[in-house]
């Protein structure tokens, strides 16, 4: 039985102990089959776990859980009832239609939460599915899934590495893999295999240099490793686990949505039965029973025509075309963010960006410009016992672009062609262009230059080209003049203890004879340290090294690392041996090659800030949005770039507003939720740090918007109210996000928020204008209910109305043109209601004034045509189809097209109220929104079709108005009739109209009085 230990920290351990631990006997031979298949029952297979899908009919039900939805499904068995009792097959249709409407709401549902997990997907897919590894003494290919702790495996370049494992050798100089899956940096990580030591008491670090991760990619050597952990043990075992963690958490809108949507349903639910109660007995008040009267019209008829006052009240008080028409605004929002480089992936997400109070971003390729840039250079002009004079140039930055003028000196004078004058600069220039393997390339599309490899060594290489002749269109100008010069013969890689890498080169022969240097790159205080002499531009010769020499460089090289914040790399160089006379074989000999050097200079370089982020950091802040850096780097290169653009005071100290990550660490419950009130800046920091950072925000009730491109970030990502990860990011950051910046901007994010709130507003907007339909419609069943008289309008026509003729000029304020002053407010509360006090009032109002109106034009078209208020309100007793007013009685249906034509009308100039919830129509014109014409003017078309194609009318239990009833009933079902006389038209303006200037009177009330 095997008696394997898993390491809690198996970088701290030598390879003895850990071979020990894991009951490896031999690291040579391997693991028996036995002992793969009790270590394989035991820890399970190397693979991230399975979850079952949540079953299709779960998710089909979770969709009618909705209180509005339960309404309507009541609406719609009352009807269906009431349509087999009637015999009526006409009655079938409005159930049908409210059935279709709830299956089609369902079907969106169910495809938005049966998506597959997509960061989960996409972490399963970065682990291999083969591994090499060392079995009973024998090297085999298996499947990845079945590693178990103590296997020891082989990973080459070109691998991806299936499971986390310690690494016990080297075959190769050096080992590098690609980690930034991990840690979203993207240098990559050089592993070994020593032991890591730290201090005592200090954490251990995340990612040792002696392990290696599954999934990361082995881009340079090969080495011989043992597993560790395997499936879920692992670090994107973890992470998965985290993802699957987070819980989707409805967005702000969704939650006032649901609240809405409760208190809507609630207060129907008993509206209806307060009306059906009211109805069925005002009916046995009122009603003299007759002898011999049947119980189907003494009872169940009165009963049934209460519920269908009821059922009708239902379908008028719910939007139903408010969950598409919010869709519909949300996508176009979607596609305005798109134009601005932000891939929305979940469609709530958009309003709540417009809520967001805290930016937390990261700095690099997000505030900066992921490019790295030389800044400033230095050479030594001469190193005398008593003064040391260094030579100083700053170069703009200009990406990788080569300008010409670009250098200047300490004085600010421009300086043209440098390496000339300079020639301890032109041999900085020389090393560091040969201790690179990253190239410069000439965009003409683009007209630009684009770099190939490591952003640090593309920016040596254009420090080279400024410093040399440069040519904006040839950046490889100055590498072919050291090229023509120098042969490069092989690279002594870097390694951590000697912290410098260099090459070995051959000068072209001059007079027969060649020469042999090593150039040097690396740490200035490390390649200083193995300096023993120093070149001097005023004499071009080397001088020795002296103590004063060394404390004036370091005194520099201090000066630029820590203000300016630039990262300083030193060059030096030494004539060597040819090649077959040194021994390279291993790499515990490069330090002693590395030796007796002669300095040159120091360049710091930065990844600068992009230009435009303090503008939009300023913006962010009118906008009462804070910006929170959370980043990698060191404390004072972090604090540097937040005073660049504008995230602190330029000057002044940074207490309160800067801390480390091993600063959150120490600190207390308290006083972490205190420091995340002030915080502007998280250096040194790693993914848990975001994690924790945003639930401390979210704890705050602040509304979160996170950055992110690592693997690792995804759980923060997730979890954050809006995750936004990077274009150039991992597919798994992605996939936990909500959007994507395709340009890895930050000032995108601020245009986002612009949008976001500008659909909000929107939001508000159409909400205002379908919610005052409905009270209209309410109030006019409600009336019509109270007086006793017959329905004005049909369930079916108010669906109609709900659905198309209202949806398209809700849709349509979507465009609503965005308010000037939108990022000069502050961001709206987490509890604030979508219907604050005043615009209710204003919602009753209005709709108010729409049921009366629908109602009154309905009355005046009775009373015009010979009708009593007392006929009315006693058509239920008019049961003699002989009589024409019981049939007119019975089925109204030119009263009915006039009330429905006053709903659609005045319904069409409240969207016009609708352009701004407070401007004037005067000052905010219709021309601003063509979009909303185009919708009214659709509306009408639609609406004029219902009436004056006799199939449809017929359908929607209306006359054509004007049209003569035999010109009607001679037409062709599916022809179309022309009204005659607009009479009938005339009542619908003169009752329509009002309710601009009633909704201009309380626009007026709400400016004077400052009421939002």
């Amino acid at each position: 039985m095997t008696t394997v230990q898993l390491p809690t920290d198996a970088s701290g351990l030598t390879e003895k102990e850990l071979l020990r631990l894991l009951d490896v006997l031999d690291a040579s031979k391997g693991l028996s089959p036995q002992e793969v298949q009790e270590r394989h029952a035991r820890f399970g297979p190397n693979s991230l776990p399975e979850t079952p899908p949540v079953p299709i009919w779960k998710l089909i039900l979770q969709q009618f859980e909705d209180g509005l939805v339960r309404v309507l499904l009541a609406a719609a068995a009352v009807s269906a009832v009431m349509a087999v009792l009637e015999g009526d097959p006409h009655g079938f249709v409005e159930p049908l239609v409210i059935l279709l409407i709830l299956v089609l709401n369902a079907i969106v549902g169910v495809w938005q939460e049966n998506r597959a997990e997509g960061a989960i997907e996409a972490l399963k897919s970065l682990v291999p599915e083969t591994a090499v590894v060392v079995r009973g003494s024998a090297l085999q290919h298996v499947d990845a899934a079945e590693l178990v702790p103590g296997d020891i495996v082989h990973v080459a370049v070109g691998q991806r590495v299936p499971a986390d494992m310690r690494v016990l050798r080297l075959h190769s100089t050096t080992l590098r893999v690609d980690q930034s899956i991990l840690n979203g940096e993207s240098v990559e990580a050089l592993k070994h295999n020593e032991v890591e030591t730290r201090k005592a008491g200090k954490a251990a670090e995340r990612f040792p240099s002696n392990m290696v991760f599954s999934g990361t990619a082995v881009v340079y050597g090969k080495a011989t490793c043992v597993v560790v952990r395997t499936g879920a043990s692992t670090e994107i075992g973890a992470i998965e686990h985290d993802v699957r963690e987070q819980e989707e958490v409805k967005t702000p809108l969704q939650v006032k949505l649901d609240e809405f949507g409760a208190l809507l349903s609630t207060v129907i639910q008993y509206i209806c039965i307060a009306v059906f109660l009211v109805n069925y007995l005002r009916f046995n008040l009122t009603h003299v029973p007759k002898e011999g009267e049947e119980v189907w019209t003494r009872y169940v008829q009165p009963a049934v025509h209460s519920l269908k006052v009821a059922v009708a009240l239902a379908v008028a008080a719910i939007p139903e075309g408010l969950p598409a028409v919010v869709t519909t605004c949300l996508a176009l929002g979607t596609r305005r963010m798109a134009s601005h480089n932000a891939l929305v992936r979940d469609l709530p997400s958009v309003e709540t960006l417009g809520r967001c109070t805290v930016i937390c971003s990261d700095k690099t390729g997000t505030l900066t410009t992921n490019m790295m840039s030389v800044l400033q250079v230095f050479t030594v002009f001469d190193a005398s016992d008593s003064n040391t004079k260094l030579r100083e140039y700053h170069l703009e930055d200009s990406k990788f672009d080569v300008p010409k003028n670009a250098v200047r000196n300490k004085e600010g004078q421009t300086v043209v062609a440098a390496t000339e004058s300079d020639s301890g600069l032109q041999l900085l220039c020389t090393a560091a262009t040969l201790c690179n393997d990253a190239s410069l390339t000439w965009n003409a599309e683009q007209h630009r230059v684009e770099k190939v490899g490591e952003a640090t060594e593309a920016a040596l290489l254009t420090m080279a080209e400024k410093l040399g002749h440069p040519v904006p269109t040839d950046p490889h100008a100055y590498l072919r003049t050291v090229q023509a010069q120098w042969t490069k013969n092989t690279t002594l890689e870097f390694t951590r203890s000697r912290k410098s890498m260099s090459v070995h080169c051959t000068s072209a022969a001059k007079g027969g004879r060649s020469t042999h240097n090593l150039f040097v790159k690396g740490a200035p205080e490390e390649v200083l340290s193995r300096c023993s002499r120093v070149y001097c531009s005023s004499s071009q010769r080397t001088v020795p090294l002296t103590k004063a020499n060394r404390a004036a460089i370091l005194a520099k090289v201090q000066e630029m690392s820590g203000a300016a914040a630039l990262r300083c790399i030193g060059f030096a160089f030494r004539a060597v041996p040819a090649m077959d006379a040194i021994n390279l074989s291993t790499p515990s000999t490069f330090h002693q090659i590395e030796s007796d050097m002669v300095f040159t200079g120091v360049a710091g370089m930065i990844d600068p800030p992009r230009m435009e982020v303090r503008g939009a950091i300023e913006q962010c802040h009118t906008a009462g949005i804070r910006v929170m850096v959370i980043t990698g780097d060191n404390k004072d290169t972090a604090e540097a770039i937040c005073r660049k653009i504008g995230v602190f005071p330029e000057t002044g100290s940074t207490k309160d507003l800067s801390f480390t990550g091993a600063d959150l660490d120490n600190m207390t419950l308290a006083q972490k939720r205190d420091a995340v009130t002030k915080a502007c800046l998280f250096s040194r920091t790693d993914p848990k740090h975001k994690m924790m950072l945003v639930e401390l925000l979210q704890e705050q009730r602040l509304i979160c918007a996170m950055t992110g491109d690592g693997v690792n970030d995804a759980p923060a990502l997730k979890r954050a109210d809006i995750g936004i990860a990077m274009g150039s990011g991992t597919e798994v950051a992605k996939a936990a996000s909500k959007m994507v910046l395709a340009d890895d901007n930050f000032v995108t994010v601020v245009k986002a928020i612009s949008e976001g709130r500008g659909i909000y507003n929107n939001t508000r907007q159409f909400i205002r204008y379908l919610i005052s339909s409905n009270i209209g419609e309410v109030v006019c069943i409600l009336s019509t209910g109270l007086l006793g008289i017959p329905d004005a309008l049909e369930p079916i026509q108010l669906l109609w109305v709900n659905l198309v003729t209202d949806g398209l000029p809700a849709t349509a304020l979507g465009f609503n043109q965005q308010d000037p002053d939108i990022m000069q407010q502050p961001p709206r509360r987490t509890d604030e209601p979508i219907v604050n006090g005043y615009m209710f009032i204003r919602y009753m109002i209005v709709g108010t004034y729409v049921g009366l109106a629908t109602v009154g034009g309905f009355l005046y078209w009775f009373l015009a045509n010979g009708f009593t208020l007392s006929d009315l309100m006693s058509h239920h007793t008019c049961t003699n189809l002989l009589d024409a007013k019981c049939v007119i009685l019975t089925n109204p249906t030119t009263a009915r097209a006039i009330a429905l034509s006053i709903l659609v009308v005045v319904e069409m100039f409240n969207a016009l109220n609708a352009l701004s919830e407070n401007h004037s129509i005067v000052t905010i014109r219709p021309s601003s929104n063509k979009w909303l014409m185009l919708a009214i003017f659709s509306s009408m078309f639609l609406h004029f079709a219902i009436m004056y194609v006799p199939q449809l009318s017929s359908t929607f239990a209306i006359e054509p108005l004007g049209v003569p009833a035999q010109v009607v009933q001679s037409a062709d079902p599916w022809s179309i009739v022309v009204p005659e006389d607009f009479t009938e038209w005339k009542i619908v303006f003169v009752f329509s109209i009002p309710v601009l200037f009633l909704d201009e009177l309380l626009k007026y009330i709400a400016r004077r009085s400052g009421s939002h």
